[in-house]
């Protein structure tokens, strides 16, 4: 396979090796299919998975009413390969704070079947990964700077293997929704991601709030009613999980984005390490950037992508695969996938946490597939 090396950033002795296989924009699914392929030879996927694994890949579905999430059929790729290998893959996520689709086991497998992630279709089961209602979990001690312990789902630490594939995004309270937050949202319990997303205190305003009951409608606590004609969060029940600033189409819910966005991207960090604790060199990183949207996958409605589409990159490194997607991402605004999403955050907080923490380096050394 012929590679190039095309760039680098402030590359010391030892770098992170991240591989990028171009894809045109409104790329097909096959050239996606293709490009994960190359990706995965390159990244020498099978150094990391081998025989008689069990391998853990970690996808994300989609919520009802969504049609940019990764394409059933780059898992079904991913399987295949790992099969190839002579390992056993199984497809995995866990269940979402917020009410939807993907709220417990039972409706979460059934709605990724409904999507096209079936064992017919792509050629392995779907193990939820933190149980029947997301409270399936072991503690694991890490000593990060916010979090002794972090609680992450019990079947990602039982997986001898690791393969994430993360559709890049933006996100509402971290900027950039990618390999660090597949891993450390996507792979803690219900403890954990409520831990997580402590920081973050929400409430509305009266003048902007047209009662439409959304924010009502996913409030997974119930913590949003009505008073005076207007939504009003009750903070003794709030949560912080974010979906109410989500869903609101009027701007009438904001918070304080300096204390909780920087407290969310550190925790994030922290519960990723938690993640690949038991995994050195056994977990590969996959970032899909082809159909990046504003919000994540987690939204209920679809959405158009706001960049053109640009390829597949793939790392044993979790925190230079988000950092090539930054840069890789610039536009000729000078904007990447998180500032043009949400200006106003900093991408940059969880990265630079999770290198201080030992997640991976933000020095990496790209080389081109093809």
């Amino acid at each position: 396979m012929r590679s190039n090396r095309i760039w680098s950033e402030n590359m010391p002795e030892s770098t992170s090796k991240v591989y990028f296989v171009p894809l045109p924009d409104g790329a097909g699914v096959h050239q996606q299919v293709e490009g994960v392929r190359q990706a995965y030879e390159a990244v020498g996927g099978g150094n990391v998975v081998k025989a008689g694994d069990f391998a853990a890949v970690k996808v994300h579905v989609g919520e009802k009413g969504g049609t940019t999430h990764a394409h059933p059929e780059l898992t079904k790729e991913i399987v295949r390969l790992i099969k190839k290998e002579g390992a056993e893959p199984f497809l995995t996520e866990t269940s979402t704070l917020y009410k939807g689709e993907r709220m417990n086991g039972v409706k979460h497998l059934l709605h990724a079947h409904f999507q096209g992630f079936s064992v017919e279709r792509v050629g392995a089961p779907f193990v939820m990964a933190d149980g029947l209602l997301g409270n399936t979990d072991d503690r694991v001690e890490i000593h990060g700077e916010l979090n002794e312990a972090v609680y992450i789902a019990k079947e990602i630490l039982l997986a001898d293997a690791l393969v994430v594939m993360s559709h890049a995004t933006g996100h509402i309270g971290t900027g950039l929704g990618a390999c660090i937050k597949n891993l450390g949202m996507g792979l803690a319990s219900r403890r954990g991601k409520l831990r997580q997303h402590s920081s973050l205190q929400p409430h509305v305003k009266e003048n902007l709030c047209q009662l439409c009951g959304k924010c009502m409608e996913w409030c997974p606590q119930g913590a949003i009613v009505e008073r005076n004609g207007k939504a009003f969060i009750l903070v003794e029940q709030c949560i912080g999980c974010g979906e109410c600033l989500t869903v609101c189409k009027f701007d009438a819910i904001p918070f304080n984005w300096d204390v909780g966005s920087m407290t969310i991207q550190k925790n994030m960090a922290e519960y990723a390490l938690g993640v690949l604790v038991n995994k050195k060199e056994k977990a590969v990183f996959f970032n899909i950037l082809v159909n990046m949207t504003k919000d994540c996958d987690c939204l209920n409605r679809k959405q158009q992508k706001i960049m053109p589409d640009v390829g597949i990159i793939a790392s044993v490194d979790p925190v230079a695969v988000d950092k090539a997607t930054l840069d890789i991402t610039v536009g000729p605004n000078k904007e990447n996938l998180a500032t043009l999403s949400y200006p106003g955050i900093d991408p940059m907080i969880q990265l630079r946490h999770a290198e201080k923490i030992g997640l991976g380096r933000l020095a990496y050394e790209m080389i081109r597939v093809g």
